[in-house]
């Protein structure tokens, strides 16, 4: 009897052991899973911890008060490709490959070449299991800038951000293999893509609950179509009115290929589909709670440019940019300041508010301090990593750049408070000077008052970039 009670204690000792390292290895080896959850054309104002009043957002609202909210935080680029390009290789669009939306036909976008070190190789580099799930838009299928090429495990979604504006369309992408959505065929509309998108997400998180993950969220709401299942549509239709109507394409070549479908009730479709967004972003922390991972987690919610106004969208109605002057496609504040929004339990201090300058080419140099270890790449990145400890030890930036290759071409720098923005860049340029910190909505044009300041900043600006092989001014 001795003999089977001192074997069934050293079994239960070894087991609890077991399960007590299992859960506990992520902090043992000092590798937090990384949760970066990135909306696709969401305004500064379209969240309710942001301001947002015509719809609220109470599960991104639940990280905001459980972490840090950044009232500072600027998006890579004004347009999507270039956005992504900047977050993955933390250059700047005057340093970084892919400057704008260029495409490849039929499917996908010029690819960021093979030698980019990425965010997504640096994590892998360091046991992460490394997934991405959304719209990609840095290299055609195969390519060398195909996710699977750039240090991702997994990938399943949209490559082709062109094919990306359709919620219902003919296929995904699951890694290397092409998913034909046969609900989806001729004018079907069953297989809604961002709920498929979202599902396998969350089976990432369950494989790889036993090992650090870095899960690339990068949905495709709110952008473009303006398209929700009909359960959230059903929450605000009438509710929203005066409705806008769009009349789309639901025919011929574009259909379901960039094209945008007819929506007879705009805002009530704009809000379901944010909603759709939180309930997404609350099932993934309920599922990493679930799991027993939360304290070993770190969230990060934020958007790739501002607000569009494309297919039906109206962010004037929705103020989704607050006092913020511009849209998407602007160097204004409106076109590139987005929501910044990190918990980490245990780290992070609740319910707290920075004002913090930062960008998305910050996030390399972060997630690298996070993981203790020092780049051998240059990036034009700061670690905010005291920021979000707040260790008052926080690095600032000079100043930061952007430029545009669309519409005459546009450039912009921040320094300090001090904004400039140049546009018809290839022509005669026009230039625009703000005190942003008197003037946050950009409204009073310094440029011809201010002329030393205009100076000063024009040379900066002139020295801050270098031609890319495909991107010239």
């Amino acid at each position: 009897m001795k003999i089977k009670f001192f074997v069934k204690v050293i079994i239960l000792i070894i087991l609890t052991s077991c399960n007590k390292n299992k859960k506990d290895l992520p902090n043992q080896i000092n590798k937090p899973n990384i949760v970066y959850i990135l909306a696709d054309d969401l305004g500064y104002g379209d969240l309710s911890c942001y301001g947002q009043t015509r719809f609220s957002t109470p599960n991104i609202d639940a990280l905001a008060q459980g972490g840090v909210l950044f009232t500072q935080h600027y998006s890579g680029s004004t347009v999507c490709a270039p956005s992504r390009s900047s977050l993955m290789t933390g250059l700047h669009t005057g340093h970084t490959f892919v400057r704008g939306n260029k495409e490849v036909r039929p499917e996908g976008q010029i690819p960021i070449p093979d030698s980019t070190y990425t965010i997504s190789k640096l994590l892998k580099e360091h046991g992460y299991a490394t997934g991405a799930f959304g719209k990609w838009g840095l290299g055609y299928p195969g390519s060398e800038g195909d996710p699977l090429n750039q240090g991702f495990d997994t990938f399943y979604g949209f490559n082709c951000q062109r094919l990306a504006h359709n919620y219902y369309p003919y296929h995904l992408w699951d890694n290397d293999k092409m998913v034909l959505l046969e609900g989806n065929s001729g004018i079907k509309q069953e297989q809604y893509a961002p709920e498929l998108i979202h599902q396998k997400a969350l089976q990432f998180i369950d494989k790889n609950k036993d090992r650090p993950f870095f899960l690339y969220y990068p949905s495709v709401i709110p952008h473009a179509e303006l398209f929700a299942p009909n359960n959230y549509m059903d929450q605000f239709l009438g509710k929203l009115n005066p409705e806008k109507v769009f009349n789309g394409i639901d025919e011929g070549d574009k259909y379901k290929n960039g094209g945008y479908g007819t929506q007879e009730h705009g805002h009530a479709a704009f809000a379901a589909m944010v909603n759709l967004l939180d309930d997404q972003v609350g099932e993934i922390v309920q599922k990493i709670k679930d799991l027993g991972l939360e304290e070993h987690t770190i969230f990060i919610f934020t958007s790739d440019n501002g607000p569009h106004q494309e297919g039906g969208a109206d962010p004037d109605y929705f103020d989704s940019n607050g006092i913020l002057k511009g849209y998407k496609r602007d160097l204004f504040e409106g076109g590139i300041r987005v929501p910044l929004i990190v918990k980490w339990r245990g780290k992070i201090k609740e319910g707290r508010q920075t004002n913090h300058i930062s960008a998305f080419w910050d996030v390399m140099p972060t997630f690298a301090n996070i993981l203790n270890t020092k780049l051998d790449t240059k990036t034009d990145g700061i670690s905010f990593l005291p920021t979000l400890l707040d260790t008052g030890k926080q690095q600032k930036h000079d100043y930061l750049y952007w430029e545009f290759h669309e519409l005459k071409g546009r450039q912009a720098i921040r320094k300090d408070n001090w904004k400039l923005v140049k546009y018809n860049v290839k022509e005669i340029p026009k230039y625009f000077l703000f005190d942003l910190d008197t003037d946050a909505g950009e409204t009073n044009n310094l440029s011809e008052t201010n002329p030393g300041k205009l100076n000063e900043l024009i040379k900066i600006l002139e020295n801050a970039r270098t031609d890319s092989e495909v991107f010239k001014f």
